[in-house]
């Protein structure tokens, strides 16, 4: 009744019969052969961080603990409602979402390759002749008053005593 040292492993007992363990929440037997692998949804690692379990959501410390019932069931509702409602949220936005993120990143690689790459080829084609251009206006009208303005605080000479 809640004083246990050990954590419960929480079990759900069902018949093996008609029961397809390909599309369960529960996690498959790894010892046993399965017909053919599942393919790895998320071989980069990109959602890594919602790899959580009930345990990471809920957890009682070791001074207090629900009744042992409470705890199997509430972890029970929590898989299986996580599971669920994914299935669901799937079932209803996949699609369309799928839809929208190719025709974002249609339109922006469209836009990368025919737009913006070609506009940065001819800035980078160009930018010869603007340097020498700017080049020649600095050094025709920038450095000479640059230079004169040197030379007449050249001739100032500070000197501090101290009496």
């Amino acid at each position: 009744m809640g004083l246990e040292k050990e954590k419960a492993d929480t079990k759900i007992f069902m018949d093996e019969d008609g029961f397809d363990r390909s599309d369960s929440p529960a996690p498959s037997d790894t010892g046993k052969n399965s017909e053919k692998a599942a393919p790895d949804r998320d071989p980069r690692g990109l959602n890594s961080h919602l790899k959580l379990g009930f345990e990471d959501v809920i957890a009682e410390p070791s001074s207090i603990h629900s009744f042992d019932k409470v705890w199997v069931c509430s972890h029970a509702l929590f898989e299986l409602s996580k599971y669920l409602i994914y299935k669901l949220l799937t079932l209803v936005l996949a699609v369309p979402l799928a839809l929208v993120a190719g025709i974002l990143f249609a339109v922006l690689s469209c836009l990368h390759i025919w737009v913006v790459m070609p506009f940065i080829k001819s800035i980078l084609l160009i930018l010869p002749s603007v340097q020498t251009v700017w080049k020649s206006l600095t050094d025709g009208f920038i450095a000479p008053v640059c230079h004169s303005m040197g030379q007449c605080f050249s001739g100032i000479n500070i000197r501090l005593d101290q009496e």
